[in-house]
């Protein structure tokens, strides 16, 4: 288990969650991440997986943390308090992505991704 995975994990439910459907949607798959996003998304990913990455390891994988990461803190209806985690490991998880707040993706006027 690897930050690095965690990040993957994390950019892959992002964009899945946030694209658009129909044709809208393609130009979104081809946009690169701004830089800021870039960088906003590694310095998020960094902050939560070093605080949380012994409880992540212990109760999970750094998959499926990545993944419910974006999912708890955008308030997609899934995440680390819907089962998959054990207690306390959920609610503590749950509390801290719900502290780094929601992020909005879209998709700029030079084609690429920002939040």
């Amino acid at each position: 288990m690897s930050i690095a995975d965690f990040s993957a994990a994390y950019l892959e439910a992002a964009i899945w969650s946030s694209v658009p459907d129909g044709p809208e949607g393609d130009a979104w798959h081809a946009a690169p991440l701004s830089p800021q996003l870039t960088e906003q998304m590694a310095a998020d990913c960094s902050a939560f997986y070093l605080a949380h990455g012994e409880m992540i390891e212990e109760s999970g994988t750094a998959q499926q943390a990545g993944h419910d990461f974006w999912l708890t803190r955008c308030g997609h209806g899934a995440g680390f308090w819907d089962g998959d985690w054990p207690e306390p490991a959920a609610t503590v998880l749950t509390d801290a992505a719900h502290a780094f707040g929601n992020v909005d993706l879209y998709l700029g006027d030079d084609g690429a991704l920002y939040a």
